[in-house]
């Protein structure tokens, strides 16, 4: 635990990439030096972006730290409200440990924490007192981080990649691959999976060769898109010709692999959780799909007599969902829209061109004759004006705008331009102006500010009094931080109320929010749940009064969007003249 404290403090200290990273380099040299591979193991969950589940609960916490220091409750809380972080503030009002533990991090997470689960109070309220009597001001904010759920660190997953292959002198594309799946729940890191991680590539060169037989089910690393935000008129300047690129639709779905590999079928998420039982549909194509293929697309719920994707907040009844019964596989059915070919016989395609890829894809998707597996189409136009025009269509079919992918692109990991490009052009989000209510602490580097807001419309038009002020929803990037500075001090001379970390506070700002979608929700006050929301301007210029409504937002969801009529297609294939069926006519 004291090693992986003090990489933490190192890592939550700097802002500087390097620096991180070389206290990556000799967190993992030493433990690895060391022989402490377990330890090891759980450091690259958690670097990794693995969650630990909350084992104590957050009132337990606060009245055992506030017995054992002595404090009134009202000292307690106003000490918590001042330093913004529970873990803070507790590691703080502790008394100094009587002796101190040498346990390593892989002790402590599988033979303490994990064995909270399910004990009574008291007898958590004893534990915590002895671990917390023999750790340190930073150890202990680290344990009641793992112990409430609430760890995060200020490290990219490449920056870990790019240790570990510094560590084991192995191509970091190579430890990329090995990482995806990693934190995955329902998997525990041991020794062998961490010396999987950083094991010699195999003679044959095979990406995963050294893994053992329980992990090659896992997926590649998702290629992702960079925004593309530039007016069409300086496409040709920025992009060249359209024959250059591949366009496709943007899916507003589950970004998924389907990997099939030792006569099972795997579905993984692009945040890299194991979400096969999900989706049985799926599943259920282990039969068509020949062994060694791995398929990138994305998952969607489909109507075959609408035409058009059903909306996200459908599929979002299928992910939570906790058994799915027949009524609901019928009423919600998924499918995956394919786009890239990955992996052919066991082969690694990512270093194919794209437009070889796609080749192979619609060769394989032409072979299985299943609903439940469509191919994206490829779309065709002169001009990048003639895209544009398209474009307009894409909220009518439930689409987000176009993807482009250059044709000689391979496929590379994570959002990079060193083996090709794809872009990501989007259709101008949805907005409206709307009245700050809420607000509530950040985290990290935010601990201290007020960034996490409420945003509410008013109920009626201006002028049919009275009015109120109705919640429907929350937002927390788009501002700068010089912005997010001062609407913190608003907040804080403001406040009406206090409930716990949020304030209430006087209606005074206007923020324009935007959001990519919108659709009608019996959970939410509003009735209404926007998807992706965030702030895209401080409306300094407009008064509340003159707020949207609930009409505003009534307006633009409008009718169900409509199916669009056919758009020539083909395929974006060297060599290759087939037509590819537009996805609306399937």
């Amino acid at each position: 635990m004291k090693a992986f404290s003090r990489l933490f403090s190192e890592l939550d200290a700097s802002t500087a990439t390097r620096a991180k990273q070389d206290a990556l380099v000799r967190y993992f040299a030493a433990v690895t030096t060391q022989g402490a591979e377990r330890d090891a193991a759980w450091a690259v969950y958690f670097l990794a972006g693995g969650k630990p589940r909350q084992t104590v609960p957050t009132r337990l916490m606060r009245e055992t730290a506030r017995d054992i220091a002595g404090l009134p409750e009202w000292l307690f809380d106003e000490s918590y409200q001042a330093v913004g972080d529970l873990a803070e503030t507790i590691a703080h009002v502790l008394p100094p440990p009587s002796h101190t533990s040498d346990l390593g991090l892989a002790t402590w997470i599988e033979d303490r924490l994990l064995g909270l689960k399910g004990e009574p109070p008291e007898t958590i309220a004893i534990r915590l007192a002895g671990w917390w009597d023999e750790l340190d001001t930073p150890e202990r904010f680290l344990l009641i981080k793992l112990i409430g759920g609430g760890f995060r660190v200020g490290v990219s997953k490449l920056s870990v990649t790019r240790a570990l292959a510094t560590v084991s002198g192995i191509d970091p594309k190579v430890v990329a691959h090995r990482l995806m799946g990693y934190t995955d729940r329902r998997t525990r890191p041991a020794a062998a999976t961490y010396r999987a991680l950083i094991a010699a590539t195999s003679t044959d060169g095979s990406i995963d060769g050294a893994m053992p037989d329980e992990l090659r089910g896992q997926p590649y690393p998702f290629f992702l898109a960079h925004a593309l935000n530039e007016p069409v008129g300086r496409f040709d300047e920025l992009l060249g010709s359209p024959a250059d690129w591949q366009v496709e639709w943007k899916y507003d779905g589950i970004r998924g692999q389907l990997v099939a590999r030792l006569g099972e079928v795997f579905v993984w998420s692009r945040g890299e959780d194991l979400i096969t039982e999900r989706f049985p549909e799926l599943t259920a194509l282990v039969d068509a799909i020949p062994p060694g293929t791995v398929i990138d697309g994305e998952i969607l719920v489909w109507r075959a007599a609408e035409g058009v994707p059903a909306p996200f907040a459908d599929l979002q009844t299928r992910i939570g969902r906790k058994t799915l019964s027949k009524k609901l596989l019928a009423e919600v059915p998924v499918v995956l829209v394919a786009y890239d070919l990955l992996e052919e016989g066991g082969i690694d395609l990512r270093t194919h061109g794209q437009a070889e890829r796609r080749a192979r894809l619609e060769a394989l998707v032409a072979t299985i004759d299943r609903p439940t597996l469509r191919l994206s189409p490829v779309l065709m136009a002169d001009s990048w004006q003639d895209f544009a025009v398209l474009r307009a269509e894409a909220r009518d079919r439930r689409v987000e705008g176009f993807m482009l992918k250059r044709r000689d692109a391979r496929y590379g990991v994570g959002r990079t331009k060193d083996v090709g490009v794809w872009w990501k052009w989007k259709i101008d989000p949805l907005s409206v102006d709307a009245v700050l209510i809420y607000a509530q602490r950040g985290h990290g580097r935010r601990a201290s500010l007020y960034t996490d807001f409420t945003f509410a419309v008013w109920d009626r038009p201006q002028g049919t009094e009275p009015r109120a002020l109705i919640p429907f929803a929350k937002a927390y990037s788009g501002l700068t931080d010089e912005e997010m500075v001062k609407v913190d001090a608003i907040v804080k001379k403001t406040t009406i109320e206090k409930f716990g970390p949020v304030r209430s506070v006087k209606p005074t700002q206007v923020f324009e929010l935007g959001f990519e979608g919108i659709q009608r929700s019996p959970r939410h006050k509003s009735g209404i749940a926007t998807r992706f929301p965030r702030m895209l301007r401080w409306r300094t210029d407009k008064p509340i009064e003159e707020a949207d409504t609930l009409a505003s937002l009534e307006a633009l969801m409008g009718d169900a969007p409509k199916p669009a009529p056919a758009v020539p297609t083909v395929a974006a294939s060297d060599g290759h003249d087939a037509v590819v069926d537009v996805l609306v006519e399937r």
